[in-house]
């Protein structure tokens, strides 16, 4: 009956299973309306690549964001739609000036925060049409966004996290646990043929395409999945009359 291979048993195995009691909070954007804050800590989590600030509010509850640059213990954090363009205040997007950093932006109203989370990243307001805004992502790309959508004002503290090497095996490895990562991680074309699709022959190389199907099995799922298209594109030259 053959073996299971490693996208098999991904499903199922216990180490690929993060252990939630080790981390703080969730970085999530407290549901308020109009309220004033204050930093009482700046947590480590494991999860996160930026650290937390814990923020209690007026009325005894606590919350979690993530913290960003210039952010201290004891300093206020306001919540609502007329805020200082502060590092750590959290308003509206359509109340942000164009050209301001912003960070941990939602998706949808509410939602808590979809956008440049990662350390050390921020989008920037570029434009407002009607109830959009547009911002520019961490990665470049433009996205127009609800104007009711809430940022968090500043740059997300961690920069520079990835500069510094592993420099160990042990390292990488807990970096790995801590988010559920199956590590180490073996190339598929340095297998056996009993143990990957990509595996054997007489050196490391894919023999034959590896797109599949988005319905093809767990054994089989490896490589292109489901591609738009693979290889160099070949521009159709217009027949000059």
């Amino acid at each position: 009956m053959g073996k299971r291979t490693r996208s098999q048993r991904r499903g199922s195995s216990p180490k690929n299973r993060v252990s939630s009691h080790r981390f703080p909070a969730a970085n999530r954007l407290p549901r308020v309306s109009e309220e004033i804050g204050e930093v009482v800590d700046l947590v480590h989590s494991p999860a996160h690549t930026a650290p937390l600030a814990k923020i209690k509010f007026e009325d005894g509850t606590e919350g979690h964001i993530a913290a960003p640059e210039g952010i201290s213990v004891g300093q206020p954090v306001s919540f609502g739609e007329n805020v200082t363009l502060r590092p750590g205040n959290v308003t509206n997007l359509s109340g942000i000036p164009e050209g301001t950093p912003v960070c941990n932006v939602e998706s949808r109203p509410g939602d808590g925060g979809k956008f440049a989370r990662s350390g050390g990243n921020s989008a920037v307001v570029e434009s407002r049409t009607g109830d959009r805004v547009r911002i520019r992502l961490p990665s470049g790309r433009v996205k127009d966004l609800p104007g009711k959508c809430r940022a968090t004002i500043g740059v997300l503290s961690g920069h520079g996290r990835t500069e510094k090497p592993l420099m160990r095996a042990g390292a990488a490895h807990h970096r790995a646990k801590a988010r559920g990562k199956l590590y180490p991680t073996v190339s598929g074309v340095a297998m056996n043929p009993v143990d990957h699709p990509h595996g054997g022959g007489n050196h490391q190389a894919v023999h034959g395409p590896n797109s599949v199907s988005r319905n093809t099995p767990p054994g089989k799922k490896v490589g292109n999945i489901a591609p738009r298209r693979t290889g160099r594109g070949r521009v159709r030259q217009q027949e000059v009359e």
